[in-house]
C-alpha cells in the first residue's frame, strides 16, 4: 500500500526493545494531529534527560519517548484560546517529543521570550522548575549551606544559582569527576566534592539529590543536625532511618510531574518567574551539546556516562 501524495511525514526515534542507546532507531510517521487541547508543535529543539534515558534502559516495556520540546506551532486544537499558529513555544511532551513535530497539551506550553532561542527554551523550563521546586521543598533560608549532588546536570546547574541567588552562605557541588570542577565553581560553587571522597567535608544544612541510589548514603551523612534532604532523582535508593534519626535530619521527595497535576497554577506562576530570571539575566541555561535528531543515541551516551556539563539538546534543521 502506497503513502498518499497529501500525506505528511517526519522523523521521529522510537525503539522497540528496552537497551543501551543503540535500540534507538529513526523512523519516518505521518505527522499527527493535535487533540481539541494541544498545540502542534514543528519542534527545532528537544531536551534529552535522564529520567527517558532510563526508561530506554531500564523500563519494563517500550513506549514514547517524551520531553521537552521547543518550537513553532503549526497547529491548534479546538479549544486552545492563549495560543496561535506562529507562536514560538516550549513545554512538555508526554507522548513523542523525539520528532520533527510534537503534540505539547496548552497546560504545559509556554510562550519564548524573543532572547531565548529554542535550544535555550529546552534547558530551562523543565529543568530551571525541577531546580525551583527541589530548591522550595528544602525550605532552604539565607545564610544556609547547600549541597547539590548531580550539580553538572542542567537541573543541578540552575539548583546551584538558586542557592547563590538564595543568600547561601556556603555552596558545595557533588560531581562524579574532577573534569567538572571549573564548570561548577562557574555556577557559584564555592567547594566541589567528588564522590568517590571519603568525606563531603563540613556537614551542611541542606542536601538537593539528583542521583539517589547509592549516593543517598554519603548524601544524608553529609547532613548538619536538624538538616534537610530533598529527592527530586529517579534513580530511587534507600534512606537510612538510624542515620536520620542521629542528626534529627529529614527527608522530602519532589517530583514535577506531581506538581504538573496536583497544582497547576502554581507550575505556571513559577515558569513565568523563571522566564522573568532569564531576561534579566540571573539565570543561565548551560548547554553541553547541540546534536541532530539521527544522533539520539550519541545524546543517551553522553548522558549515560554522565559527561554532560549542562544540557543535552536534539535539534531537527527545521
Amino acid at each position: 500500500m502506497t503513502n498518499s501524495p497529501l500525506e505528511v511525514r517526519m522523523r521521529r526515534v522510537r525503539y522497540e526493545v528496552n537497551g543501551g542507546p543503540e535500540v534507538l532507531f529513526t523512523e519516518s510517521v505521518p505527522v499527527p494531529e493535535p487533540g481539541p487541547d494541544e498545540l502542534l508543535v514543528r519542534a527545532e529543539a528537544v531536551g534529552v534527560t535522564l529520567p527517558v534515558v532510563r526508561k530506554v534502559r531500564e523500563g519494563t516495556e517500550p513506549g514514547p519517548l517524551g520531553g521537552e520540546v521547543a518550537g513553532i506551532v503549526t497547529a491548534a486544537g479546538a479549544h486552545v484560546l492563549d495560543f496561535a499558529v506562529g507562536d514560538r513555544v516550549t513545554g512538555l511532551c508526554f507522548s513523542h517529543a523525539y520528532a520533527e513535530c510534537a503534540r505539547v497539551h496548552q497546560s504545559m506550553a509556554s510562550r519564548i521570550p524573543d532572547r531565548a532561542s529554542s535550544v535555550e527554551a529546552v534547558a530551562l523550563v523543565r529543568s530551571g522548575l525541577v531546580a525551583r521546586g527541589a530548591y522550595q521543598a528544602a525550605r532552604a533560608s539565607s545564610g544556609e549551606s547547600v549541597l547539590v549532588t548531580a550539580a553538572a546536570s542542567t537541573v543541578g546547574a540552575f539548583a546551584l544559582q538558586y542557592a547563590a541567588a538564595g543568600g547561601a552562605s556556603r555552596i558545595v557541588a557533588a560531581v562524579g569527576s574532577s573534569a567538572k570542577v571549573d564548570f561548577v565553581r562557574s555556577l557559584g560553587a564555592d567547594s566541589v566534592v567528588l564522590y568517590r571522597d571519603s568525606s563531603w567535608g563540613d556537614p551542611v544544612d541542606v542536601v538537593l539529590d539528583g542521583v539517589g541510589g547509592g549516593l543517598l548514603g554519603p548524601a544524608v551523612r553529609a547532613l548538619a543536625r536538624g538538616g534537610r534532604l530533598v529527592a527530586f532523582s529517579s534513580g530511587g535508593g534507600t534512606i537510612d532511618a538510624f542515620e536520620l534519626m542521629r542528626r534529627g535530619a529529614s527527608v522530602t521527595g519532589f517530583q514535577m510531574g506531581a506538581l504538573v497535576r496536583e497544582d497547576p497554577l502554581q507550575y505556571a506562576c513559577w515558569r513565568d518567574e523563571l522566564w522573568n530570571l532569564y531576561c534579566h539575566d540571573d539565570l543561565r541555561a548551560p548547554i553541553h551539546a547541540e546534536l541532530p535528531l539521527e544522533q539520539a543515541a550519541e545524546a543517551h551516551t553522553i548522558i549515560e556516562s554522565r559527561r554532560n556539563l549542562g544540557k543535552v539538546v536534539l535539534v531537527t534543521g527545521g
